[in-house]
């Protein structure tokens, strides 16, 4: 699974990075500090999977999501944020968001969404006929 990450804060893309990579079948094919980079990133690259920020410079990631969803409706998209109030999640959700996590409570949330969609890989790969 491809999966791009992007947050503006160095510690918080490190601390995700080390989450995600405990899974072998995850690579990290980008990791941005603002949302124009992710949003060319995520075009570009043709991620499975994004987590980002829902505050970052350039764009947010609510203007990403709205961006991205004109051009791409099967990626998942997670907004991991400080700003988790119920307000921003159900504009998230509207607008296309698969998941709204909060990075103070909901990080045991992410690790089981990330783990539910590498199961449903695994049982894809295995209905697979040669």
């Amino acid at each position: 699974m491809k999966v791009i990450l992007a947050d503006d804060s160095e510690l918080v893309l490190e601390r995700i990075k080390e989450l995600v990579n405990r899974y072998k079948k995850i690579d990290i094919v980008g990791m941005y500090k603002n949302g124009i980079d992710a949003l060319n990133g995520l075009k570009g690259l043709k991620p499975d999977l994004t987590i980002i920020d829902l505050n970052m410079p350039g764009l947010s990631g609510m203007e990403v999501l709205t961006e991205i969803r004109k051009v791409d409706t099967e990626l998942k998209y997670i907004i991991f944020t400080f700003y988790a109030s119920e307000i921003y999640r159900t504009k998230a959700l509207k607008a296309g968001a698969d998941h709204f996590f909060s990075k103070v409570d909901d990080v045991d949330k992410l690790v089981e969404v990330i783990e539910e969609m590498l199961s449903v890989e695994n049982k894809k790969e295995k209905q697979i006929v040669y």
